[in-house]
């Protein structure tokens, strides 16, 4: 993805279509089902991946309970830092996006789970804005094994482990695939940006990158002071 000028419209995330059928799978999908533990904590019989090397992915952490909202997303190893607001409905029927001007700040759907509660939750951000890149510019460099913290209003930070990357087209984005849990038992997470090729006609791009994780962490904050509340 270059930073050449975009048009208005270059770093929309999803049409009003997609995102009525993501609202829909969010609502179908986002259980409250915590199964058992095994003595670590971990989530007994929950599913985990492989890495390319073979090495397990580690076993999932129990989804956490309250009602906490996520402030921060920090992905160290692409660098990103970044503050999280909640985000509603769009009049068109979308959720709304961040604003460009601040397109250094992802937008967590507030209709569905909060990161570390059971199901699927979303962040969204732009990948880049008319002149420069944005929060999620370097998502697709995302590998499977890295860990997104996520610092919570109750004073947790819940960590996710990457089990998956993938580029979406649009001509094949399906809200159950992409949205559903994969294990409706753990608590996953959900980070998308745009990506494919920048349709300049259009004003949009052919594909969004959607990285999948799932809780594997949790513990108290360290310093949260640094970020905006909600």
């Amino acid at each position: 993805m270059d930073t050449e000028p975009r048009t208005s419209g270059g770093g929309r995330l999803f049409t009003a279509v997609a995102w009525t059928l993501v609202l829909l799978a969010l609502w179908a999908w986002g259980v409250r089902l915590t199964g058992g533990t095994d003595d670590s904590g971990a989530l007994a019989g929950g599913t985990r991946g492989q890495l390319s090397d073979g090495r397990l992915l580690p076993p999932p952490l129990v989804p956490l309970t309250g009602a906490a909202v996520p402030l921060a997303v920090e992905i160290a190893s692409i660098g990103v830092s970044a503050d999280v607001i909640p985000r509603g409905v769009e009049s068109g029927g979308g959720v709304e996006p961040p604003p460009y001007e601040a397109a250094d700040i992802a937008g967590w759907y507030e209709g569905g789970p909060s990161p570390g509660a059971a199901g699927a939750a979303v962040l969204v951000g732009h990948v880049d804005t008319e002149t420069a890149p944005a929060v999620f510019y370097g998502l697709s460099a995302v590998s499977p094994g890295s860990e997104v913290a996520v610092v919570r209003s109750d004073g947790t930070t819940a960590t996710f482990t990457v089990e998956r990357v993938a580029v979406v087209e649009r001509e094949e984005f399906d809200a159950e695939t992409v949205y559903g849990a994969h294990d409706p038992r753990r608590a996953e997470l959900r980070l998308i940006t745009c990506g494919g090729t920048f349709d300049r006609e259009r004003g949009t791009y052919s594909a969004n990158v959607v990285v999948s994780a799932y809780l594997t962490g949790a513990g108290e904050a360290e310093d949260a002071s640094g970020f905006r509340s909600v």
